[in-house]
């Protein structure tokens, strides 16, 4: 168990950085983060925590076979050399996921079939003509990744299945809802560890909000999930992964309010299936208000966090309009407020009417987003600014180099070629649970389990101001040219699960 091993973390563009932090503090060695992967080693045990605890992760692989390839047939050879028998037996099944960037290998269903023909001919050679393991589209025992780079190709065990995007607790979704790794990702990176009010006004089906409870409750995202890919392998540790599943002990309940609003009605019923779902329905409020009627803030001033339509698959009668709304809001409600925004058009920020700390170029579905902070100060920008305060727009070096490409930073995304663009796959409706006799958190006895174990302490604010200990150390250091004198929260962001598995 203590053998330590290559893994690979995938997520989405803008996440690398906060996926590399969690598997940092889940105790990764060699975290090096790349283009929508993180890179890392660990041991067995590393590999069931980074599918059960990892909020940013889509999937985790771990590679067991690297090697070049200049044509079909050297790709053929070269599978057919591994020992198969290390992960397969003829009475498994198995299936391949090819992802290629390759001139010589332009089509990955037929490097997909390639592979599996090397797999069935290694068995068959040895077992006999009909002995071999099964071929399935979905569901398989075994998951192989196929990553092709120029003629450099690595084979990966796919330990997660589904996408870990997929969390479990959705029973309802809204026309477009956000991606859930994503919605954590955004709350992450904003320093959100639940010591602080969160708001989202335009909550939609309630991704934001339940994803902000988990982490406030340092609930583990993986616990709704109904199996991993890892629980079929060969090398399966059932025990180790049962302790791991089963720990609570840093659970806690949230201090600070979660508060979600929509215009929608259908949309907070939704909402509320889903917070219900997932068994959050003690930390969050919910409302039917449209923005434009939001009076108050909760108190302390904590982060505001939201996903407001884009006039693509969901629009309003008058798009400048709302989003002027929301930036009137911001300024004369939100005060103190940090306020994280994703959208798609340059033209809608704009008439929010204020000027960004932050841009991070972000992929929601297929559509190429930006992710920009707001700190709403105090008073007005004048006294602001006398007092010592700076305020300037900060374009990281990702966003610099496509702004490059693309001829200038103040460039507009295109208004035909995206709106016609298909969605991938990830982005269609979600299917509803289909087991009638699926648990809700809320549901499980918990009684036994914790009658002898000792009250639990309050937990107290680390501070008068708990927003200053999680401050986002990248906005402060645009706003002051220094970073906070009260670091960011460390340690493990998450660990536990609440009930056993059955």
């Amino acid at each position: 168990m203590n053998d330590k091993f290559e893994m690979v973390a995938k997520t989405f563009q803008g996440l690398e950085d906060v996926l590399a932090e969690e598997l940092r503090s889940l105790g990764a060695e060699n975290v090096m983060p790349g283009k929508r992967m993180v890179a890392f080693e660990g041991n067995k045990e590393l590999l069931y925590r980074a599918n059960l605890c990892c909020r940013t992760a889509l999937r985790i692989l771990k590679p067991f076979f690297k090697f070049t390839a200049k044509d079909a047939d050297s790709l053929y050879e070269q599978a057919k050399e591994y020992d198969w028998s290390q992960l397969l037996t003829i009475d498994k099944t198995f299936q391949i996921d090819t992802v290629a960037y390759s001139d010589e290998f332009s089509h990955s269903r037929f490097v997909t079939y390639r592979i599996k023909d090397a797999i069935v001919d290694w068995f068959k050679d040895r077992y006999g003509a009909d002995k071999r393991p099964g071929v399935r589209l979905v569901d398989a025992d075994v998951m192989i990744n196929v990553h092709i780079s120029g003629t450099d190709v690595t084979l990966s065990l796919d330990s997660s299945g589904e996408s870990l995007h997929k969390r479990g607790y959705r029973v309802a979704q809204t026309e477009a809802p956000i991606n859930e790794v994503l919605a954590a990702g955004i709350l992450l990176r904003s320093g959100y560890r639940g010591d602080c009010p969160l708001v989202d006004p335009m909550c939609g089906s309630g991704t934001f909000l339940i994803e902000a409870a988990m982490i406030a409750a340092n609930i583990n995202p993986g616990i709704y999930r109904r199996s991993f890919a890892f629980e079929r392998w060969k090398d399966f540790d059932a025990d180790l992964f049962d302790s791991i599943f089963n720990d609570d002990s840093a659970e806690r309940d949230p201090m600070y309010p979660i508060v979600g609003a929509d215009i929608s009605p259908k949309a907070i019923d939704i909402a509320r299936e889903n917070i219900k779902s997932a068994g959050m329905a003690k930390y969050i409020s919910l409302e039917v208000k449209p923005i434009s009627r939001w009076n108050e803030a909760p108190q302390p001033a904590g982060i505001l966090v939201t996903n407001p339509p884009y006039g693509e698959r969901i629009s309003a009668p008058d798009m400048d309009a709302l989003y002027a709304t929301i930036g009137n809001r911001l300024k004369n409600v939100f005060q103190g407020y940090h306020v994280w925004i994703i959208g798609y058009r340059d033209e809608y920020f704009a008439k929010i009417g204020l000027a960004a700390s932050e841009k991070v170029p972000v992929l929601n579905g297929a559509l190429e987003c930006e992710l920009r902070e707001y700190v709403i100060f105090e008073g007005d920008k004048k006294s602001f600014l006398k007092a010592g305060g700076k305020l300037k727009n900060h374009v990281n070096d990702a966003d610099d180099e496509r702004a490059t490409r693309k001829g200038g930073k103040d460039r507009k995304f295109r208004d035909g070629a995206q709106k016609d663009r298909k969605f991938r796959d990830g982005d269609s409706k979600e299917r509803r649970f289909k087991d009638k006799d699926h648990k809700h958190r809320d549901d499980f006895d918990r009684s036994n389990k914790f009658k002898d174990r000792p009250m639990r302490e309050d937990i107290q604010p680390d501070s008068e101001n708990p927003l200053a200990v999680r401050r986002n150390p990248y906005a402060l250091r645009s706003l002051q040219g220094k970073s906070p004198s009260l670091p960011p929260q460390k340690g493990p962001i998450m660990r536990s699960r609440g009930w056993k598995k059955k």
